[in-house]
């Protein structure tokens, strides 16, 4: 980058630093969301709170089955990038 295209883009500094920041942040949320072993931790916690009573048997379903939508979906990613 030449002299005059860096002092002409100066002003978007910020801009690209906030685009960074923000796909940094994305990228970083996906990752907990999509990941395997805090998807199986969850799971685990559904079935604890089940067992306990804190839950019915059908808002378990519910959220063992979102869960595993999520499992699919970060797999489905892993493919698709990588």
């Amino acid at each position: 980058m030449g002299l005059f295209t860096g002092l002409v883009t100066l002003p978007l500094a910020p801009v690209r630093g906030v685009v960074w920041l923000a796909e940094t942040l994305t990228e970083q949320a996906e990752a907990q969301l999509y990941d395997p072993g805090r998807i199986a931790a969850e799971m685990q916690q559904i079935a604890d709170e089940a067992a306990a009573g804190e839950i019915t048997e059908e808002e378990a379903a519910e959220r063992e089955e979102e869960l595993i939508r999520r499992l699919n979906e970060g797999r489905a990613r892993e493919q698709a990038g990588g």
